[in-house]
């Protein structure tokens, strides 16, 4: 059955922009944007609740309010086409989980977020919890390390390798092939079309005859094929679906993580709070999802004539829905740009929303919060050097932040 792509982008004709839309004259995935996004959501945020973005050819809702409505609307902002802002991409991520409405789509959630959920995670909380420990005081005995790649990445690398069972080879890539996927779920721009090559090569790698093989015994990726064995999803599906454990387990976590660090060596009040209350921890990773979220947004297609604030959207465009924004959005949240650990952030929609709210939510909060859990234990303070920008057409995040604790 062909994809549903809705066709746009340079290539296409331009469509008529909706009547009384305003327009906001920027490419969203440019580089200056990507280095300094949050000036252009307050501007498209300033300018109305949908914006026409002729460079990308989508609208763009950046308000928290009508992104929250959108992803929880999934009849009208339909994922089923794809939600890249590419066509190629679009029609290639057909039938995926991510690129799927109900009710294939939650046959297929089913199968990958069983791992995932609180009570299976209860099994591997104190794995996680001690690697996190051996990890923090390893780096505190050093005295300074980066945030990035000897903190941030060792847990998501460590774990997720070994329990979604891939073999060294897909573990030493895991890295490059989930900020590909991203990449490509931009425009094809340069970043776009340059990580296509690491999307092929992971789509052959998992989709490979000899796959199953190379899977440890009762790993997350083994019982994909076991529940294949079971009739539950077609057996062509299994590397569609190894593929949802590399990107969502990883990128974003890693960023995150990276980001907590970032902030509590900007704010060492803030630290200074959770180590005089660690209950805060959930707080405060909720406020770092806000105030840095990793995921820019997905695009999704406008199933039927959609209302947006006072502008109606049509049938068979595709906008923008800009989670970063939404999360710094002033109509929502009081001092928006400002972090504060007390701040009560769970409604966030830095981990989406609705039916396609990342499945891996909470892996990545047990990860977070075990870290810190040690981390108020050993540091009492950040001083972070010059951060580097690990550049990414949809994620936001840190490549590097050199760091220095006093204990």
């Amino acid at each position: 059955m062909p994809c549903p792509v809705a066709s746009h982008g340079a290539a296409a004709s331009a469509p008529a922009v909706a009547a009384g839309c305003p327009v906001y004259d920027v490419d969203l995935y440019g580089t200056d944007v990507l280095r300094n996004p949050y000036p252009h959501y307050r501007a498209l945020r300033d300018l109305g609740a949908a914006v026409w973005l002729p460079q990308n050819q989508l609208y763009a809702i950046a308000r928290f309010d009508d992104v929250r409505a959108a992803l929880r609307n999934p009849a009208v902002f339909s994922s089923a086409a794809g939600v890249a802002a590419n066509d190629a991409v679009n029609a290639m991520s057909c039938g995926t989980t991510l690129a799927s409405d109900a009710p294939l789509h939650d046959r297929l959630r089913a199968i990958i977020a069983a791992p995932l959920m609180p009570r299976a995670l209860e099994d591997v909380k104190p794995q996680i919890r001690a690697e996190a420990r051996r990890l923090v005081e390893d780096l505190v005995g050093r005295g300074s390390f980066d945030a990035v790649t000897d903190l941030a990445q060792h847990l998501p690398l460590t774990i997720v390798s070994e329990l979604v069972g891939l073999e060294d080879y897909g573990r030493g890539s895991m890295l490059r092939w989930a900020a590909a996927t991203f990449n490509v779920l931009g425009t094809m721009n340069e970043r776009g079309s340059a990580a296509m090559a690491d999307v092929q090569e992971m789509r052959s790698y998992l989709g490979g005859a000899a796959i199953r093989d190379r899977l440890r015994p009762d790993s997350w990726g083994e019982r994909i094929f076991q529940a294949a064995d079971r009739g539950e999803v077609e057996p062509e599906r299994c590397p569609v679906l190894m593929r949802d454990y590399l990107g969502p387990s990883l990128d974003t976590t890693i960023f995150a993580t990276a980001n907590l660090i970032l902030l509590f060596g900007r704010h060492p009040d803030q630290w200074d709070l959770v180590r005089g209350d660690p209950a805060l921890i959930p707080n405060a990773i909720n406020e770092a999802l806000r105030l840095e979220s990793p995921i820019r947004g997905f695009t999704r297609v406008v199933a039927a004539d959609a209302v947006v604030g006072d502008v109606t959207l049509p049938a068979g465009s595709r906008a923008v829905l800009l989670y970063a924004s939404a999360n710094r959005d002033e109509r929502k949240w009081a001092d928006a740009e400002t972090f504060d650990v007390r701040r009560r952030a769970s409604d966030h929609l830095g981990f989406g929303n609705g039916t396609h709210m990342c499945a891996g939510l909470h892996l990545a909060r047990l990860e977070m919060a075990a870290l810190l859990e040690v981390l108020v234990e050993k540091v009492a303070r950040f001083t972070i050097g010059e951060p580097v920008l690990a550049l990414n057409n949809v994620l936001r995040g840190l490549k590097s932040l050199p760091v220095r604790i006093e204990v």
